[in-house]
């Protein structure tokens, strides 16, 4: 079989929240160049219509503002979305924000401001309802449309932070993305019956805006680097071959899956 056979997405009607840019907007760019139908979603209208005017010329692709926290409106979005393509096949969660500070420093001290006993609850609250609660939601949403039409693809962006500890990043975020990823085994597995793959993506050190740029700063990127194998951080664009191999036909007996993709962060540090 070609690869172009083994690829092919023409038609596919697809979601991707926090499509305005980073990592939502690269899987966006590469489903709508091989000729899926995009809705992008996200809770910014300015960087939506700028996200889309990045798409390739003549991408049959739609914006739609909703915040995923926001169940309601979410559900609402989905409506119009299969409403406006006819069905809803592939499904990208990807919102999210920022982990916070975790109880080190870049310098190796303690931060007693974000230590455990510090950690507010509406900052826990915030991080688990961006990373798991909206999770939850959106493949709800997803299933309500997927299990009449006979099948679909569920693909959540957790974070490599689901299979290890982390000094630097904070607790909620940690506790979040490992819940996640169980929530992707588990929905899989509840799924499967209905011709329902629900998969995940861990991405390392990737350079977007998330919690403001924040690894753009250059002793956090050093940081990070340093700890990679492979001494650097990751492009957004990188994400779009795995975001397309678990969008195609080519991942049609794959489910329950985490793949990773962190340039060997999680292999722990080499020199």
């Amino acid at each position: 079989m070609r690869a172009e056979q083994l690829f092919d997405i023409k038609g596919t009607a697809a979601i991707v929240t926090g499509a305005a840019s980073g990592i939502g907007l690269a899987c966006a760019k590469v489903l709508a160049a091989n000729g899926a139908r995009v809705t992008l979603m996200d809770k910014d209208a300015d960087r939506l219509r700028s996200a889309l005017s990045e798409l390739p010329a003549g991408s049959d692709a739609r914006t739609a503002v909703a915040d995923v926290t926001d169940r309601a409106a979410l559900e609402r979005a989905f409506d119009e979305a299969a409403t406006a393509h006819g069905r809803i096949d592939v499904v990208f969660a990807n919102a999210g924000i920022g982990g916070g500070p975790g109880f080190l420093g870049l310098d190796g001290q303690r931060k007693p401001e974000s230590a455990l006993e510090s950690i507010s609850p509406e900052r826990w609250r915030s991080v688990v309802d961006h990373h798991l609660t909206s999770v939850f939601w959106t493949i709800q949403a997803a299933v309500r449309h997927m299990k009449p039409q006979g099948g679909g693809r569920i693909i959540v962006t957790t974070s490599i932070a689901a299979l290890k500890t982390e000094a630097v990043v904070g607790a909620p975020y940690m506790a979040a993305k490992a819940g996640a990823a169980h929530l992707v085994r588990q929905a899989a597995l509840e799924l499967a019956r209905y011709n329902i793959l629900v998969n995940a993506i861990a991405p390392g050190p990737f350079l977007t805006n998330i919690s403001g740029g924040r690894l753009r700063d250059p002793a956090v990127r050093q940081h990070h680097e340093r700890v990679t194998p492979l001494k650097r951080l990751a492009m957004p664009e990188e994400i779009m071959g795995l975001a397309l191999f678990l969008a195609s036909p080519a991942a049609n007996y794959i489910t329950g899956a985490q793949m990773v993709i962190d340039g060997g962060a999680t292999l722990g540090f080499a020199d």
